[in-house]
């Protein structure tokens, strides 16, 4: 009977660290090779099959998992979170890392991260990524030429900086110190080289957004548009991934966690644990389809404040809910989206 090894891989951008056991628990190999695909390939290769592979998710994570997982039987990428506490019990080295890794993953004790085998996808994640990277660093430029203003008295939002004319105006009440005039317009320059490049990409990922089908017939929905579409897209990557709705609405950031001990109350709270950018893009398209109006969320909405007394907050985030599933739905169904079926929840 053939016996199954697990492997496990300490991964470091000069080097990675392996070590496989067997489904005993004994160590039959440790070996330590260059990050790069011929070599990790080789050193997999020397282990019998079945063999199965695990390594954490972090920026190495989606390359190795599409080019080492043609050499294995099963290949796992794992949460690190979840094995830090391991990981600091004892000693710690990359060795050491390696082979509680394995052991880990010989128990079962490894929750899967997934992960888009396919590059064109992957590019295509990246590119959506870049962009809220580049929002994210245009917004904080604006708040840094605004802060550099307030400091001398001058209390203007960036849109009024960004206009030439309002610029004029404000630029009078500054000290006149050329050092000063020069650092803003320093500041300025980058913030307005953000802009550019956010609306470049942002055209960018219109047009890449339009040829995928099923975020077309995501921008039907009330607050989503391309951006919003096409950001859920890249990172549910799959609706077959989730077996429920609650289990997206977590990795979406606005799932609820449940915690009781003994006889003590259920506590119910919101789970900060979701993707980020995820969250971002549902609450904000929940917020877009409320301020819309004449639509279900919008209408549900309404119901949750005004009928139920519910907080505004938290009602929106109920809207965030409601869209994240329908678009699940329409994905897996194939469905276009009908205003008269209401909002999905």
């Amino acid at each position: 009977m053939a016996r199954n090894h697990f492997i496990a891989l300490d991964t470091h951008c000069g080097f990675s660290e392996l070590a496989a056991v067997t489904q005993q628990g004994k160590l039959v190999r440790r070996d330590r090779c260059a990050t790069n695909i011929p070599e990790l390939r080789d050193a997999i290769e020397r282990i019998r099959r079945p063999r199965f592979l695990t390594f954490e998710e972090g920026p190495l994570a989606d390359w190795l998992a599409r080019s080492l997982s043609c050499c294995v039987d099963r290949l796992l990428v794992c949460e690190p979170r979840r094995n830090r506490l391991v990981a600091r019990e004892a000693d710690k080295d990359d060795p050491l890392d390696a082979l509680r890794l394995a052991e880990l993953f010989r128990g079962g004790y490894l929750k899967e991260v997934h992960q888009t085998l396919s590059l064109e996808r992957s590019l295509l994640k990246q590119q959506v990524c870049f962009y809220h990277d580049r929002v994210r660093e245009r917004v904080r430029q604006g708040h840094q030429l605004v802060a550099l203003f307030r400091r001398h008295g001058v209390f203007a939002s960036v849109t009024a900086l960004a206009d030439l004319e309002q610029r004029k105006d404000l630029w009078q009440q500054l000290p006149r110190d050329p050092h000063l005039h020069r650092n803003l317009h320093r500041q300025l320059s980058i913030y307005q080289m953000h802009v550019q490049q956010e609306d470049e990409i942002r055209s960018e990922l219109i047009t890449l957004a339009r040829r995928q089908e099923v975020v077309r017939r995501f921008t039907e929905l009330p607050g989503v548009a391309w951006i919003r579409g096409l950001t859920f897209y890249v990172f549910v990557d799959t609706p077959c991934r989730f077996d429920r709705k609650a289990t997206l609405w977590r990795y979406c950031g606005i799932g609820l966690r449940r915690r009781r001990s003994g006889v003590g109350p259920t506590q119910t709270r919101l789970d900060h644990r979701g993707n980020r950018r995820l969250k971002d893009v549902l609450i904000g398209a929940a917020q877009s389809a409320i301020n819309q109006g004449d639509n279900p969320f919008a209408q549900k909405y309404h119901h949750w404040t005004q009928e139920e007394g519910m907080h505004r907050s938290a009602a929106r985030r109920n809207v965030a809910r409601c869209l994240a599933t329908t678009l699940w739905s329409l994905w897996k169904s194939g469905n276009r989206y009908d205003p008269a079926g209401g909002a999905e929840c």
